[in-house]
């Protein structure tokens, strides 16, 4: 037997032992609070036209824009090499300077104050 088919052999069978011993050990009488479903910290059971905070929806599309930011400054190490770095680094700087203008402005507007 050579190693390949040892080692083969060996993860099926801790694959199998680790598989029974969830089906033997898990638990089977879940709450009614693992069974109900979750969405957002609303409650799924009550009434869908009940207003939900605006600052909350602010903060989620605050969230994304700067998540967009990073996604968009990712691939800047390697657009340093293109023909023209130079450019590369004018439109980042436009970009991050028109984030940072938004960001002063929510910030002046008060939208990232949570209490009242």
């Amino acid at each position: 037997m050579n190693m390949v088919s040892f080692m083969l052999l060996l993860s099926l069978t801790l694959s199998a032992i680790l598989t029974t011993l969830n089906f033997w050990l898990a638990q089977t009488n879940p709450d009614a609070e693992k069974l109900s479903p979750y969405e957002c910290g609303f409650d799924p059971l009550g009434s869908a036209r009940l207003p939900f905070s605006i600052r909350f929806f602010l903060v989620a599309i605050l969230f994304l824009l700067f998540d967009l930011e990073i996604a968009l400054l990712l691939p800047l190490p390697w657009a340093i090499q293109l023909p023209h770095p130079l450019l590369t680094l004018l439109w980042t700087s436009i970009l991050l300077a028109l984030l940072t203008l938004g960001l002063v402005y929510e910030w002046a507007q008060g939208g990232l104050e949570w209490a009242e």
